[in-house]
């Protein structure tokens, strides 16, 4: 078991496949937890997380395809990010838990299922899984995306993509309803956002907006092979949370090691909104695993 310190984030180039991740690391040694992001983002967005789990664990933070600092690639289907995670788990020597925000948990969970014998645990916040796969064209969510592919497709500048990001139509195709960016997220995250997008591949959102992410995707199977505990965090759907109901009935009735928490009045960045209960649930959660020395 790690000892208690001080641990500093570098980053690494760490080749996977037919593609270079980008990887920041808490320590020298094999991680205890790796961490994968949603879409758009990148490493970084679980800073407000790091230290509190750090101080505990090395960690691994990884930059997915197309995002970041990792290199671009012809394809970014679920699927491809799985297939890159995958080979990453089958460099290291321990078994690890897998930490996964919105697309980052569809992966860690396909991950989990693929490679059973190298994960401890998984955590999966907020997976949106049909919310942006088929069901997509009925959330607002396909405007948004939609808004930010033609930003990204003008290869602008950060003050450029600040300034426009917030302008960004929401349509609510059930009501009509239309809203903008400006109005909903706060000028942090709007900047995060901005600085996010000048790092990302366009191509990243064309199977998005086609609805086409989830191709050769089969999520409930995948989730059914897993053979680890499993934390599943659901955000608040009235406040931007993706994960379904029917998902959630079925993880807890599919899986049988799962646990379910529900935070209500949270949107989708769960770790971001409420860092301090997130941390606090997941030392809770890795600490009743089976450590490497145990």
């Amino acid at each position: 078991m790690p000892n208690d310190t001080t641990r500093f984030l570098t980053e690494h180039r760490q080749p996977a496949g037919s593609v270079t991740l980008n990887v920041a690391r808490t320590g020298p040694d094999s991680p205890d937890v790796i961490f994968l992001h949603g879409v758009t983002r990148r490493w970084q967005s679980f800073l407000p997380i790091v230290s509190s789990l750090a101080v505990r664990y090395p960690l691994e933070l990884i930059d997915l395809r197309g995002h970041g600092d990792s290199s671009r690639a012809p394809s970014y289907q679920v699927r491809d990010y799985v297939g890159d995670v995958v080979k990453r788990l089958g460099q290291l020597t321990n078994p690890v838990v897998l930490y996964g925000h919105s697309l980052g948990a569809m992966v860690a969970a396909a991950a989990a299922a693929q490679c059973p014998e190298q994960i401890r645990g998984v955590v999966l916040e907020d997976p949106p899984f049909e919310t942006m796969g088929a069901r997509i064209g009925q959330t607002r969510l396909l405007s948004y995306f939609q808004g930010v592919a033609e930003l990204v497709g003008s290869r602008a500048s950060f003050e450029s993509y600040l300034a426009r990001l917030p302008a960004i139509r929401l349509v609510d195709p059930a009501t009509g309803c239309v809203q903008r960016v400006g109005d909903v997220r706060d000028e942090v995250f709007l900047r995060f956002t901005a600085r996010s997008l000048t790092r990302l591949d366009p191509l990243v959102l064309n199977p998005i907006v086609a609805g086409s992410w989830l191709d050769g995707f089969d999520y409930r199977g995948g989730l059914a092979n897993i053979r680890s505990p499993v934390l599943l965090m659901r955000a608040d759907p009235n406040f931007g949370g993706m994960l379904s109901a029917e998902d959630v009935r079925w993880c807890r009735r599919e899986l049988p090691q799962v646990t379910c928490l529900e935070f209500s009045k949270t949107p989708h960045l769960i770790h971001i909104a409420r860092p301090a209960e997130v941390a606090t649930q997941v030392l809770g959660f890795v600490e009743s695993l089976a450590y490497r020395s145990d």
